[in-house]
């Protein structure tokens, strides 16, 4: 992460930042070479709440973080799980996995640190104990067989159409949040960040299940707005969607006569917001 960076495209949108900061500009602008590496989303978050706290453009953040933090530990205590749960996922599948869970894992601390340092109090599951040996893995706040409804832990393809159903969530609940960061240029660099990875997770189950034999042979993005089973339709709705901006995509000039239906639902990942996304994982929480 370059501190520097970030100030000068922070400026570029607010070129007042510096004042509001602080009227020492050459010394805010030495900060990012003088404060360590770990420090920065606290240090950032410091600036942030002083120059944008009073306009609430602050609360929108630690709102949107929170949000992204309720989906990590969903994920990650999902993961945390499988992997630990007897001969589930196969061998030669299991390091992918472990390494997604630690992906998550990572993903918890970092926006927990920046709520903290937003000066929010970060989102924590239904049991959490800060005093856990492992406080990320929260089990006793979480039901993913939805009362039964799925068998996720002790059936690998059911485990996969869960997986790939978050994932693909995932990414669309961090667009759909992407605009209350706006102005918040550092937070949105790391949002986009762990998004980009979301995106990356939700391919390579993706691609599991493909080689698994999944009945609807998934690429590596939506297309449509297939989900892997029909019970979890909700989280795919809106990705059929073929206008970007006004534009018709599916009747512009393509290789061959006009771009498919298809193609221009794939090209083309579409935002979700938080009450949709609250609504498709309220069966998973206890």
């Amino acid at each position: 992460m370059n501190f520097n960076n970030i100030l000068q495209e922070i400026e570029k949108a607010d070129p007042e930042v510096y004042e509001k900061l602080s009227p020492r500009r050459q010394v805010l602008k030495s900060f990012g070479a003088k404060v360590a590496l770990a420090s920065l989303p606290f240090a950032i978050g410091g600036l942030f709440k002083k120059a944008y706290g009073s306009t609430g453009a602050a609360t929108a953040v630690i709102t949107a973080l929170n949000f992204a933090l309720e989906l990590e530990y969903l994920e990650y205590n999902y993961y945390h799980t499988a992997n630990n749960t007897g001969s589930l996922i196969p061998l030669a599948d299991l390091p992918g996995f472990q390494t997604i869970e630690a992906h998550e894992k990572a993903h918890i601390a970092f926006l927990a640190a920046a709520v903290t340092s937003l000066g929010g109090v970060p989102y924590t599951p239904k049991y959490y104990s800060a005093t856990a040996a492992n406080p990320s893995y929260v089990p006793a706040a979480y039901d993913f067989t939805a009362n039964g409804t799925y068998q996720v832990f002790n059936n690998y393809a059911v485990f996969l159409e869960i997986a790939q159903t978050f994932e693909d969530t995932g990414v669309r609940a961090y667009k759909g949040q992407l605009p209350n960061l706006v102005g918040t240029a550092g937070v949105l660099t790391q949002a986009l960040q762990i998004q980009s990875a979301e995106a990356r997770h939700a391919a390579h189950v993706r691609l599991v299940r493909r080689f698994a034999g999944a009945i609807e042979y998934p690429k590596p993005w939506i297309t449509n707005n297939i989900p892997p089973i029909t019970a979890v339709q909700t989280n795919y709705n809106g990705e059929d969607n073929t206008i970007q901006d006004g534009i018709a995509i599916s009747i512009l000039p393509g290789v061959n006569g006009t771009i498919p239906v298809t193609a221009a639902t794939e090209a083309f990942d579409e935002p979700i917001d938080s009450t949709t996304v609250a609504t498709s994982i309220a069966q998973f929480m206890l």
